[in-house]
């Protein structure tokens, strides 16, 4: 009998290091279940046809045609009373060659950190898109096009920077509507030079969706800082467009909106953005560094689009975007036509071939988005192939 005793006194002690066990993991796995980060990115590769770049027809294979390739982590922690911790860290790569995008960044794309709430919002800092690129970008009739269907240069900036040392609001959604505000710091002593502010609100009701957003930018890319609110080493070339690149002040606005009507969904967009005082370089020398820039360099983009699901894996978009563009005295147009076609193999994974026709006048030089160079004459075609897929 007392060996009995001693043998369950026994068996006993050494449960309770297991239920102990078990009662921890338990509760971690509860803890867990109200946190999330979540893995995410993309592969997109093609291959570009270009009729005229620098005097020249070129076969090139091509990064992101249709998005950039991309891998990222999205991290979510509830905090309790409706309130979460949100991160994003995003990196982009040259698919083709596995080189790090954006200055050679671990994390180019996107690097911030906020909290969030249904009722209050979102506060988020770190390096981020403006309310420009939030909120205009996606009315974008191109949307399901590659990047080639942007407007000249991308004089916008939809691709060519992110913006630094940022604080940014988003409000909740009040009956359709949604605000956000953005400040960017310069980190120097000069507290005006290299900095940025930004304002943007979206509306949708039913079929109809409107955005309208605002950007101020100060000495961006100043000296070829990479301190700043703009840094030099992801804004637009100093080499390819020092007219746009040496600006002391940019000033961009848009007004935009979308209507869908059955599988149909028309677009309609306006663009107006403004380089101060350029250093040098010229807009109508053909966008290659040499001449000298006088006064300011002038953007109005009108664009109209029209995307048509022909079924739940085919769907066909076609845009026809005009842009005005001024330097000093000196003005002409660039008309650009894009086309495109996407078939879906998967929910994931689509195949897409775009084409793209640009025409321009009084010695401005076609430079279709993603191609290289500009034509040496009046026009630029170029096609594109490609191939992509989200994970």
């Amino acid at each position: 009998m007392a060996s009995t005793v001693a043998r369950m006194l026994a068996t006993m002690r050494l449960k309770k290091p297991a239920l102990a066990l078990g009662v921890l993991m338990s509760t971690a796995g509860a803890a867990h279940a109200q946190s999330s980060v979540t893995l995410f990115g993309i592969l997109d590769g093609g291959i570009l046809y270009t009729s005229n770049t620098g005097g020249h027809s070129s076969w090139q294979t091509l990064s992101g045609p249709l998005l950039a390739p991309r891998w990222g982590l999205r991290v979510v922690e509830d905090l309790g009373g409706g309130v979460s911790t949100v991160a994003h860290l995003e990196n982009g790569f040259n698919q083709f060659t596995g080189a790090s995008l954006q200055g050679g960044r671990l994390f180019g794309r996107q690097a911030w950190v906020g909290l969030t709430s249904k009722q209050y919002g979102t506060l988020s800092m770190g390096r981020q898109y403006s309310p420009l690129q939030d909120f205009i970008a996606p009315l974008l009739g191109s949307t399901t096009l590659t990047g080639s269907a942007l407007h000249p240069l991308d004089n916008e900036g939809f691709l060519t920077y992110r913006t630094d040392n940022s604080v940014k609001y988003v409000s909740p959604v009040y009956a359709g509507l949604q605000a956000e505000a953005m400040y960017a710091f310069s980190n120097s002593t000069n507290f005006a030079s290299n900095r940025s502010w930004s304002v943007g609100a979206t509306y949708t009701k039913g079929n109809l969706q409107l955005a309208t957003a605002y950007v101020h930018l100060d000495n961006p890319a100043v000296n070829k800082d990479t301190n700043g609110a703009i840094p030099s080493d992801s804004y637009f070339s100093y080499s390819t467009t020092p007219f746009l690149a040496t600006a002391s002040a940019v000033q961009e606005w848009a007004v935009g909106g979308r209507y869908t009507v059955g599988r149909a969904n028309f677009g309609l967009l306006y663009t107006n953005t403004q380089f101060d005082n350029p250093a040098t370089g010229s807009l109508f020398s053909g966008a290659t560094g040499s001449g000298g820039g006088s006064g300011s360099v002038h953007f109005q983009n009108l664009e109209g689009s029209v995307r048509y699901d022909f079924a739940p894996d085919l769907i066909g978009s076609f845009s026809q975007a005009y842009t005005h563009a001024t330097e000093g005295s000196a003005s002409g147009n660039y008309w650009q036509t894009n086309v495109g076609v996407s078939y879906f193999l998967s929910k994931r994974t689509n195949l897409y071939v775009d084409a793209f026709y640009q025409k321009t006048s009084n010695n401005l030089h076609p430079w279709i988005m993603l191609t290289g160079a500009p034509s040496s004459t009046s026009t630029q075609i170029a096609a594109v192939f490609g191939l992509c897929h989200r994970f």
